[in-house]
């Protein structure tokens, strides 16, 4: 990009402060708008599988990453009585495309990409609600009334992105069938530091995810209408949803304070071909919203980002930028969204027969299969 230019992002995330890294790294000008007033350590528990590692390695961030949350070594898909149905080969994928994964809690994440973008280029209190986009550059709308005039806005406000929305004109999200409760304890017996597991009932499933610091972040699913309300709260409906399920779920749930407790409705929106019009562009949620079956939400939005600022840093002009960043990533992120969705709703079942396949067929797919599939989807490299 030409001297002068500058990058507008809507959002503080995870999306936008990785984006922010690397437009610093580039030597790209670069505003963040965050609508929160302040970087607090808000949320539970995040994957940084290889491929968002090896993202955050071209940005020189991967070792701060990794000391600030725990490496995995391996997991397994159990059934609510403990019974392994399939094996996850972290550590062997890792090694073969030489990177681990580190499960972290999202504020520790969201402080070492704070630290590296730091404070100069960060206003916070600042909502983007719009923009309108002319020929001599891009004026975004902030909550508090005023305009401010860029060369490129890059929407990543999530899910309900009011950049999208305005550049899109969509329906809302569609709803999963499904909600989530999520929570972070001290560490319980039984849970191993470098090893994570999701348990397959009827209609509702359970993770364990060690996250260092003497941390488990553990999160649930059922089957319930949109905007359910937990009566009388969040705890005592998990204790009584998951009772005689395998140590240590209730005893993680038990350890957790109610209100440290997170319901949230899993939504996703059906993957789109079209990511930038003018000088608007999508990254992370707000470009392919995704179920968290796969855990890489948030992965995908690392790669995006490395992969915007790159485009940036070597087209002479932002319309080959783009497009060349939609080539890059719109089928990859677009694959995320469809398997994680379908993956949800195969875990989501409740018919006791259909269950009972599920896990044979899980228990029948070789460990080889597994490993190819894993290596396919965590290998990244930058363009």
């Amino acid at each position: 990009m030409k001297t002068g230019f500058t990058v507008l992002i809507a959002g503080g995330g995870i999306g936008g402060l990785t984006l922010g890294v690397a437009l610093r790294r580039a030597g790209i000008a670069f505003r963040i708008f965050e609508r929160a007033p302040a970087m607090l350590k808000v949320g539970a528990g995040i994957s940084m599988q290889s491929n968002a590692m090896l993202a955050f390695r071209t940005l020189g961030i991967d070792t701060q990453v990794a000391a600030a949350g725990q490496k995995i070594n391996g997991g397994s898909i159990l059934t609510p009585r403990n019974e392994e149905i399939s094996s996850m080969l972290v550590r062997e994928v890792s090694e073969l495309v030489d990177a681990p994964m580190i499960t972290i809690h999202r504020g520790l994440l969201q402080d070492v990409l704070h630290h590296a973008v730091g404070d100069d280029c960060l206003t916070l209190g600042a909502k983007v609600e719009g923009y309108r986009d002319g020929p001599d550059g891009i004026f975004v709308k902030l909550s508090d009334g005023t305009e401010v005039r860029g060369d490129l806005l890059v929407a990543a406000d999530g899910l309900r992105s009011a950049v999208r929305a305005q550049m899109l004109h969509e329906p809302a999200p569609r709803y999963s069938g499904y909600t989530s409760w999520r929570g972070v304890c001290e560490v319980s017996d039984g849970v191993r530091p470098d090893y994570t597991s999701e348990s397959w009932g009827q209609g509702s499933r359970f993770g364990v995810v060690p996250i260092g610091n003497g941390q488990t972040y553990w999160f649930a699913t059922a089957n319930a209408p949109e905007h359910g309300v937990d009566q009388p709260d969040a705890r005592t409906e998990l204790l009584k949803r998951f009772a005689g399920w395998h140590a240590p779920i209730p005893q993680l749930i038990q350890n957790t304070p109610n209100s440290a407790i997170l319901r949230t409705d899993i939504h996703d929106r059906a993957p789109i071909e079209k990511w930038a019009e003018g000088r608007v562009v999508l990254l992370g949620d707000a470009a392919h919203p995704m179920t968290p079956n796969m855990g890489q939400g948030g992965c995908q939005a690392v790669e995006d980002a490395v992969v915007l600022a790159r485009c940036l840093a070597v087209e002479a002009e932002l319309p080959a930028a783009l497009a060349r960043y939609q080539a890059l990533r719109v089928k990859r992120a677009n694959e995320f969204v469809t398997r994680s969705y379908r993956i949800g709703q195969i875990g989501q079942w409740e018919n006791p027969a259909a269950c009972w396949v599920r896990a044979k067929l899980l228990k029948v797919t070789s460990s080889k299969r597994v490993t190819n599939e894993m290596r396919r989807r965590i290998e990244f490299s930058a363009p």
